[in-house]
């Protein structure tokens, strides 16, 4: 789920190992059409799991360069490196442990029972099958990874109250 088309995934090739370098985790790559196109890279350190401006400039500046040489999209476009945000995106199987407790929403590929979206709290995975406890619902639900399309973190107090304390002091001037 960090690509969804072609031109993602290559994009992603190239980026995973430049951001490794730089201590980075790819979390997600999407290249938006428009008047002009739009190549959005999502990242966080691998230490902690946070990014901060610098981080997304050296990783801006790496990559544009690679970019510029590899020319993985003929038009033009503009690179943004940003951090995945509070509603971040769940692109791995280790995300879903990772922010167990949390209210997610999740889009499948696919319907089952009745529907594609499914909305509810984080319980991990077991396998290759993520869990959680739907809305509305007493027995917890145990979704194939791979249906999964599309998830991400849904903004609640508890979420924002984690993010704060996440949030690294500021630096004294």
């Amino acid at each position: 789920m960090k690509t969804k088309t072609d031109i993602d995934a290559r994009i992603l090739a190239l980026a995973e190992p430049v951001a490794q370098d730089l201590g980075l985790r790819i979390v997600r790559v999407r290249v938006m059409s428009g008047k002009r196109a739009k190549v959005q890279i999502m990242a966080e350190r691998i230490s902690d799991g946070l990014i901060d401006v610098d981080n997304c400039a050296d990783l801006s500046r790496a990559l544009s360069s690679l970019l510029e040489v590899e020319d993985p999209i003929k038009d033009a476009y503009v690179l943004e490196v940003s951090s995945p945000g509070l509603d971040r995106p769940l692109t791995d199987l280790e995300d879903f442990k990772t922010y167990a407790g949390y209210v997610a929403r999740l889009e499948l590929d696919r319907f089952v029972e009745g529907r594609k979206r499914f909305r509810g709290v984080l319980a991990g995975y077991d396998g290759d099958n993520i869990e959680i406890d739907l809305d509305g619902e007493e027995d917890r639900a145990e979704i194939p990874f791979a249906w999964i399309s599309d998830a991400k973190l849904l903004i609640t107090d508890e979420l924002i109250a984690a993010g704060q304390a996440n949030k690294p002091a500021a630096k004294p001037e």
